[in-house]
């Protein structure tokens, strides 16, 4: 060895300075014995090294807690947790085993904090145990939001029948009760969901809701599959490296990378063909993948959450999708009704519309009562874009409602006039009333709308005293005119 080598630190120095530098304590413990008592057997053993990082996590010094005669770590520890504690580090050092535990310690302030402690026995060449080595680190921030998460579920399971709505769903029928309950039950596990459900029944609320009550740190990152052309699905999803492909001028993250340590939602799952099914299936299972072009596999965290309105079995049997990576993301399905199925949630969800937008406008039984009889194809977000049609221009808004809005309006006519003269006359000024609104009091476009002409649908405006400031859109033969 050269004169110069003497400079250099010693493989001891460095590890020294290595663990002075470690968020938490490494520790090392001489085993005396192994006791035996009430709480099951344990070690007896003491305190030989701490790292620096003693002061942080525990309140005292390192030196302070190796000169106590007493084991210190032990007598800080909470006395609901010691005997577990003691339990899981001796059976699985006895078993020869590394153990992982989490307890509570009491800082001398009085203050609690949660400690992860992972270590292993070291033994001699006779099998006698000599130490323990190991790291504690704290992870009180962690469980104390996952305690958070858990009483906020446990308070949302134990009310669900009184829930009048979960993150952004609004409903009290009994169908979304189970929905809320099958929500609450996905957000306390990392299993993949498959949300059923038609469009604009709100299957992308229910996912972000459970992405949200998951208390996963990373982002919600939403995909329509069907969105996506088919050569560019490998590159969204995985990435790709510079240069993969013509046009490939720098390095991309892809999907899966972005949703590492969150949520993956895929809406439209139906829509991905079968190449893809297969490397996402084995991203699922291995949590790893490679970017397009690239050779080194990188890893992600990422829950997966999916959505479809298309039958999914049947897709198997016509082998539209493969049966391995159907039951991959079929874990845990759930479906959300219609809005047909649960029109008894019509008050809330127009009551939420009205919250929403600001606006305290009254809805007349009419309107109401068509909107009841109305199948809605387009669920939730046919119902919000009706609300904003009527916002803005009334009972016009009823013509998008069909025949739901004609069988009221029939009925209303019967009920409030007693002669067939009388009816004809009441629906007649209905429907040009309707129309005119509809087009914001453009008489053309009114008459047209009809099927009468212009001059006929004046007469019939005056005589029902149907009268509006003609707007600078109106045609030239209606301009500026009044009927």
């Amino acid at each position: 060895m050269s004169e110069s080598s003497s400079f250099y630190p010693s493989v001891e120095d460095s590890y020294y300075r290595l663990l002075a530098h470690i968020p938490g304590i490494a520790y090392r413990c001489r085993v005396d014995k192994v006791l035996e008592s009430d709480g099951g057997l344990h070690l007896d053993y003491r305190l030989e090294f701490a790292s620096k990082g003693s002061r942080e996590l525990l309140g005292v010094d390192a030196k302070d807690l190796m000169a106590s005669r007493d084991n210190s770590i032990e007598r800080m520890t909470h006395p609901d947790d010691l005997q577990a504690m003691r339990r899981d580090i001796c059976e699985h050092v006895l078993a020869h085993q590394s153990y992982q535990v989490m307890y509570r310690i009491i800082l001398p302030d009085g203050k609690t904090k949660w400690i992860w402690d992972q270590g292993e026995g070291v033994f001699g060449r006779d099998g006698e145990l000599w130490f323990i080595e190991g790291l504690m680190m704290d992870v009180s921030e962690q469980k104390f939001m996952e305690m958070s998460l858990r009483e906020e579920n446990r308070r949302l399971r134990g009310s669900s029948d009184k829930l009048m709505g979960l993150g952004g769903l609004v409903g009290q029928s009994e169908a979304m009760r189970r929905v809320y309950e099958l929500m609450i039950k996905a957000s306390s596990t990392d299993t993949s969901v498959i949300i059923y459900g038609e469009t604009g029944s709100g299957k992308d609320v229910v996912a972000r809701t459970i992405h949200s009550l998951s208390g996963r740190k990373g982002a919600y990152v939403p995909v329509n599959c069907g969105a996506i052309p088919e050569n560019l699905l490998e590159s969204e999803f995985f990435g790709h490296v510079k240069g993969a492909f013509t046009g490939a001028a720098s390095a991309k993250e892809g999907y899966i990378a972005a949703a590492n340590g969150g949520t993956l939602f895929l809406d439209e799952i139906g829509e991905l063909p079968h190449h893809l099914q297969v490397k996402l299936l084995r991203a699922l299972e291995n949590r790893s993948y490679t970017p397009v072009g690239g050779n080194t596999p990188r890893t992600s965290d990422f829950r997966l959450i999916s959505a479809t309105n298309q039958d999914i079995r049947a897709m198997v049997r016509e082998k539209k999708m493969r049966a391995d990576f159907y039951y991959r993301i079929n874990v845990l399905s759930i479906t959300v009704p219609p809005l047909r199925e649960r029109l008894s949630d019509l008050p809330l969800l127009i009551a939420a519309w009205k919250e929403k937008r600001g606006l305290s406008i009254d809805i007349p039984l009419s309107v109401n009562l068509a909107m009841s009889r109305y199948d809605w194809p387009g669920n939730i977000r046919e119902l919000q874009n009706f609300l904003d049609r009527y916002a803005a221009f009334g009972e016009a808004a009823l013509e998008s409602l069909g025949g739901a809005a004609m069988n009221v309006m029939m009925e209303d006519v019967a009920e409030t006039c007693t002669t067939l003269e009388a009816a004809v006359l009441r629906l007649e000024e209905k429907l040009i009333r309707g129309a005119l609104e509809a087009c914001r009091w453009n008489r053309g476009e009114a008459a047209a709308r009809l099927g009468i002409n212009l001059r006929t649908l004046q007469r019939r405006m005056k005589a029902f005293g149907l009268g509006r400031s003609a707007s600078a859109g109106d045609d030239a033969e209606g301009k500026g005119r009044r009927p």
